[in-house]
């Protein structure tokens, strides 16, 4: 089957769960059916998908990330000891855990193509990690409180793991509080991927998007509080940035 082919199945079957769009045209070009599979799996409620849906996202999605590069934390070298600073795309980075900066639903983002890291993470992991997420937010009964964090498989992404933690919201000044809230947020998943026995995870730059968080002050958070955390613990952390000025940052710190 030619890749454009599964593509058009997926479409297909995205589109009968929504009877409402009905006669939809599936555009011909590749590129615009992958914008139109990838919005309609970023507004799908969570929920559960057929057998035969399944396999062939895990099929479209594996061999798009290998299309793209996988990138193995054991190829990286490291800018002190256990710690390694990586810039590109962290849904293809093979490692023990990556960290997705969430909002308090923790389902994802809906935005149709939006390009923020939730709606990245969750489009190349496949519909089976909403559904996951929902199953863990329905049993804690309310939304996910700032600074804490939950686990996922991974699904289709080279990782093994998803933890994924609220952020602190910055509006306005920058006050003591949100710097403790996004220390907490590094903190806890260190502490659960230890307890959890992964080897290796790797930070977004957390809260630094929409959440408002300036840039070199949550850089400065995030890598004190992983050096203190790596006195008493033996994990391997990548700090991944997308672009070049948070890359200036960290690298800086890192003298």
């Amino acid at each position: 089957m030619m890749a454009n082919e599964k593509l058009n199945n997926l479409i297909a079957y995205l589109l009968s769960e929504r009877p409402e769009w009905n006669g939809l045209t599936i555009p011909a070009k590749e590129s615009e059916q992958f914008l139109l599979y990838r919005s309609l799996v970023n507004i799908r409620p969570a929920g559960k998908a057929s057998a035969e849906y399944l396999k062939a996202e895990d099929e479209f999605l594996q061999k798009l990330t290998v299309q793209k590069g996988i990138t193995d934390i054991a190829d990286l070298q490291p800018v002190e000891k256990n710690i390694y600073l990586w810039k590109g795309d962290i849904t293809t980075l093979q490692c023990g855990a990556i960290v997705n900066a969430a909002n308090s639903g923790m389902t994802g983002c809906y935005r149709p193509c939006h390009n923020c890291i939730d709606n990245c993470i969750h489009t190349f992991a496949g519909v089976r990690l909403r559904l996951k997420c929902a199953e863990i937010m329905k049993v804690q009964g309310h939304e996910e409180p700032t600074g804490t964090a939950k686990i996922t498989p991974a699904y289709n992404l080279p990782c093994n793991y998803v933890i994924h933690t609220v952020g602190s919201i910055v509006q306005g000044r920058l006050i003591e509080k949100h710097c403790e809230l996004l220390k907490s947020c590094y903190q806890g998943c260190l502490e659960l991927a230890v307890e959890s026995g992964i080897k290796s995870i790797a930070f977004c730059c957390i809260s630094t998007g929409v959440f408002g968080f300036p840039q070199d002050k949550a850089a400065e958070i995030a890598v004190q509080t992983v050096r203190e955390f790596l006195k008493t613990h033996d994990i391997e952390v990548i700090f991944n940035v997308f672009t070049e000025k948070d890359y200036e940052i960290y690298n800086g710190l890192f003298g």
